[in-house]
């Protein structure tokens, strides 16, 4: 990679060997950064911040949060004559840690995720996040690419590199000297942001957490419009989704060797959908021949029609099926309106692929229209090559995690990239590296019971919540919080070989359960006494064949 700018230069290279953190307070005024000289960036201002609470919107709302002093630096940057790519960087007034952390951003972005910023500030990190390169409150969805390629490039990738660029080069003018380690952290469009900087920019960061990746994103909204298309000839009403989570639960929970009520590994188990039908007419606690059909395509997942060709895994039975945040939102939409799914998939295919604002979801054809976005936008937005040769002779340290229970993105497309990765680096020889073993630098967490990024019953919360959302400060446990253990990789050298997740019970919510959660492929098994919401009755193993 061309390194452009001689500071920007020395700021990458300094990233390459990370030293322990030394506390370190700014060399000049916050106010005084206005007047530094960015290639085709502008500060559009910086101020001094107080500690103290501060009103930020979380997707909780407007939330009340307590934020350390910071300098606060608002910029714009145009790496193109069709860029606006917008960031924001906080900087530590007291106690930098020296080091440099960015966060990735959600859907189509097109918005600074203020309160992701809380959680790394509070941890003594110079922390920065992007808009993706446009405003969502005057273009939403995917409208910012009608007519405007260099931003869909900026989305796709450039405004989180030049993003990183900028922000350490700011860094380094407060401190009077560049981050000595770089972080990034995202989940759903911003696992895809932390992937897209493994595979395009291998040097930008030495440690990468990706949540619930959106990686494939073509074939991804192509499933969304596959679910949408399937639900629209036979709708599964939202009161029955219990008898669905029932059944899963019924035939799957016990998969793994324990009735906990949590289906561990669903790719495990094949439910059947059948033992649902109504033996008569249609009833409450049962489907009917058509709804049956429709939930059959859900779980088979979109095919072309002319080849066969799998295009995207189908949705898992993963027992979670009820859960608020799960298929009520995404796959079935709250009331009579559309889903989730059903929004991006139309924007996408509308204003990104085909941009014609007249084009209309239901005339989709899955093996014409997915070609055409294949050909125009996969090369651009798909974080998808398994050649991390680069990422990992830089140093890299890649933690993945994604759960069971994801109804947004299906949790086996992450399986899929982490099996592609390892196929690819066990076949094409590195001479950088000797070792073939992808787990000496990725390693993929999946999380059963676990929704979209977060929340779920079951081990869901491992510090995840915090550093996505800022409502709360995760530990600096790296037992207990996934970034910690990534940064005890990059820095010590040691691999998380478990990371431990607690939440409700799935069998009484009034309960607290703790599991550990294994590298992939490896999952927990109950070591067969004790209590079982207690991660230390279980170790990690094999699955039970």
């Amino acid at each position: 990679m061309r390194l452009k700018g001689s500071l920007i230069a020395r700021l990458l290279l300094a990233g390459l060997a990370v030293t322990p953190a030394v506390q370190a307070a700014p060399t000049r005024k916050c106010e005084s950064l206005t007047m530094l000289k960015l290639p085709h960036a502008t500060i559009v201002s910086a101020k001094t911040i107080a500690a103290g609470p501060t009103t930020i919107t979380t997707f909780l709302g407007p939330t009340k949060l307590d934020v350390p002093a910071r300098c606060e630096v608002r910029a714009v940057s145009r790496p193109s004559s069709d860029s606006e790519i917008g960031f924001e960087l906080w900087l530590p007034l007291t106690g930098w840690n020296g080091k440099y952390q960015q966060k990735g951003n959600g859907g189509f972005a097109g918005t600074v995720n203020r309160a992701a910023l809380v959680d790394p500030l509070r941890r003594g990190y110079a922390v920065a996040a992007t808009d993706d390169g446009h405003d969502a409150t005057k273009t939403p969805q995917g409208t910012f690419a009608l007519g405007h390629p260099e931003k869909l490039i900026d989305f796709s990738y450039r405004a989180v590199h030049d993003t990183s660029e900028q922000a350490k080069a700011i860094a380094a003018a407060f401190y009077g000297k560049p981050p000595a380690g770089s972080y990034f952290v995202g989940c759903s469009d911003g696992g895809r942001e932390a992937l897209m900087e493994a595979q395009r920019f291998p040097e930008d960061f030495n440690g990468i957490l990706a949540g619930a990746p959106a990686s494939d994103w073509s074939h991804l909204f192509t499933s969304f419009a596959w679910n949408e298309l399937a639900l629209s000839k036979e709708r599964i009403p939202i009161e029955k989704l219990p008898v669905i989570q029932r059944a899963v639960v019924a035939a799957c929970d016990a998969a793994d060797g324990l009735k906990d009520g949590l289906v561990s590994n669903p790719l495990a188990c094949h439910f059947d959908p059948a033992v649902l039908a109504c033996k008569g007419a249609d009833a409450k606690d049962c489907l009917t021949s058509a709804q049956l059909d429709t939930l059959k395509t859900l779980y088979a997942g979109p095919k072309n029609p002319r080849t066969g060709e799998q295009l995207f895994p189908g949705l898992l039975a993963s027992g979670t099926e009820a859960m608020p945040m799960n298929w009520p939102v995404w796959v079935l939409g709250m009331s009579a309106g559309q889903s989730a799914q059903a929004g991006f998939a139309t924007s996408y295919f509308r204003d990104v692929v085909f941009e014609r604002p007249d084009w209309q979801l239901r005339s989709i054809d899955f093996d014409r229209d997915v070609r055409a976005s294949d050909e125009k936008v996969a090369p651009i937005i798909n974080a998808t090559n398994p050649d991390l040769r680069s990422f990992r002779a830089h140093g890299g340290k890649l933690l993945q995690y994604h759960g069971w229970s994801d109804s947004a993105i299906v949790a086996s497309s992450s399986i899929e990239y982490y099996q592609a990765v390892r196929s690819f680096l066990s076949t094409v020889p590195d001479p950088r590296s000797p070792s073939k073993s992808v787990e000496d630098f990725y390693r993929l967490f999946m999380v059963p019971g676990m929704a979209h990024c977060s929340g779920g019953a079951g081990p869901v919360h491992f510090g995840n919540d915090a550093t996505d959302f800022g409502t709360a400060s995760a530990s600096t446990d790296p037992e207990h919080d996934v970034f910690t253990a990534l940064v005890r990789w990059v820095e010590q050298g040691v691999a998380p070989d478990h990371i431990i997740g607690s939440g409700p019970s799935p069998l009484d919510a009034t309960k607290t359960l703790t599991r550990p959660l294994c590298p992939y492929p490896q999952q927990a098994k109950y070591k067969g006494s004790g209590d079982t919401n207690d991660a230390v009755n279980f170790e990690c193993a094999m699955p039970l064949k």
